[in-house]
């Protein structure tokens, strides 16, 4: 990313004498009462006044993109903000301080962005998790926090991590995917998203299963879009991702231990406090430990229609991951009675994935029928089979029904939301 003129190291000198000599003329103190707007413009003014008054080799355009560089360490995340001003990234990931991914419809690549040293990167990591009351030092070397535009930012640094300082932004974009664009993208088809929506308007219960960056939060999101507004909603996440649009919407976020190792609040004590509230609904941004006990327990007693996620491959394997999250709360209950509770807590699971050309789809709906001795039983209702690769990398397959009308087909109808025979009967190819 070096000019032309200067090597990578000399112009990351060049840059720091410069941040240096500023920072001295700066009243730092005035500049905090100062509107943000007005304070980066009367900065911008006084960076480009020193560059320019400074001998060094730069043309007009790389001075002019040293005093922007400058701007950003001043009031933003440094090299991070052309990426975080680019809507095409959802994810930036930091390795080291010199090797910077991003990626783009799902791709993973290189950009020729860096950072001065591991010192100049932990000084970006600072700013991130100070603005949310967090903290990353060698006694608490692991940090989740948030930035202001909701993107969830995770942190590690040595001891844990090796070679320096590492940093993953899970990008959220300015404007939310909507189901019209999941539509569009071929995440799923339109009987798809009718089925699923007629499930949340009917106050079925939905567990969305997927692996990492599969797009479980954005497709909560667009379901959550369903739940009727008149409605109180609850939301309990590990750090805060959802984007909900009820009026009624209450979010709670858990809390790490402090410097003593204490007064840490775990997604299952917030799951507890949230039946005191009132809610419709509870939406549990991602179960993975014990409070899926109580997470079901609240399914089964009167608040139906909650939604939440979980990391799995399968269906099948989501209510399995389930089930050994239930023995994580260790209430010595039978086997067969946490299947009997999973079966009658959760109506529906969605499988979505990212596939190798980097597309996500939502490759099954399944519908949880009941349990048959020992085993939860579950029936197809929609499908993504893929069949190849075609010369562009893209993969190809079709969406088709299985044919099964739902049993919850006649619950959905004295709900108001009935199903078309034709949507069982569909059949699309990508």
């Amino acid at each position: 990313m070096a000019t032309q003129t200067f090597e990578r190291s000399e112009y990351q000198q060049v840059k720091a004498d410069l941040h240096r000599k500023i920072l001295d003329r700066l009243d730092l103190e005035k500049l905090g009462r100062t509107q943000n707007d007005t304070a980066r413009e009367e900065v911008l003014v006084l960076i480009r006044n020193t560059v320019n008054s400074e001998a060094v080799p730069l043309s007009f355009a790389e001075r002019e993109r040293l005093a922007r560089e400058i701007l950003d360490e001043i009031f933003g995340l440094g090299p991070l903000e052309p990426l975080l001003k680019d809507p095409s990234i959802s994810d930036i990931l930091v390795n080291r301080f010199n090797k910077v991914y991003v990626e783009r419809a799902g791709k993973l690549e290189p950009t020729g962005l860096s950072f001065k040293d591991d010192a100049h990167l932990m000084q970006i990591i600072d700013r991130i998790v100070s603005r949310v009351g967090r903290r990353v030092d060698e006694s608490s070397p692991m940090v989740d926090a948030r930035l202001p535009d909701g993107s969830r930012v995770n942190a590690i640094i040595p001891p844990l991590a090796i070679d320096g300082p590492c940093l993953s932004i899970r990008r959220f974009g300015r404007d939310p995917i909507t189901a019209r664009n999941m539509i569009e993208n071929k995440s799923l088809t339109e009987p798809m998203l009718e089925l699923l929506s007629a499930m949340v308007k009917g106050r079925l219960n939905l567990l969305i299963s997927g692996g990492t960056g599969a797009g479980k939060t954005t497709l909560l999101n667009v379901l959550s879009g369903y739940i009727p507004n008149s409605e109180r909603v609850v939301t309990i996440e590990d750090a805060a991702e959802l984007q909900m649009k009820q009026e009624h919407v209450v979010r709670l976020e858990t809390r790490p231990p402090n410097i003593e190792g204490k007064g840490a609040i775990r997604q299952r004590q917030l799951v507890i406090n949230s039946l005191r509230m009132r809610p419709d609904r509870i939406v549990v941004g991602e179960v993975r430990g014990e409070e899926a006990f109580d997470m079901l327990q609240a399914m089964n007693t009167g608040h139906e229609g909650s939604l939440t996620t979980v990391h799995a491959n399968t269906q099948r394997d989501a209510l399995a991951r389930i089930e050994s999250m239930f023995s994580m709360a260790n209430l010595n209950i039978p086997e067969r009675a946490v299947r009997q509770q999973i079966a009658s807590a959760i109506h529906a699971v969605v499988q979505i994935a990212r596939l190798s050309d980097g597309s996500r789809k939502v490759v099954g709906i399944s519908e949880v029928t009941g349990v048959e001795g020992e085993v939860i039983c579950m029936q197809e209702i929609f499908l993504f089979e893929r069949y190849g690769i075609d010369e562009n990398g893209k993969v190809r397959g079709v969406f088709r029904a299985s044919g099964i009308r739902p049993k919850c087909s006649d619950r959905l109808a004295t709900a108001g939301c009935r199903l078309r025979p034709a949507l069982f009967e569909s059949r699309m190819e990508v």
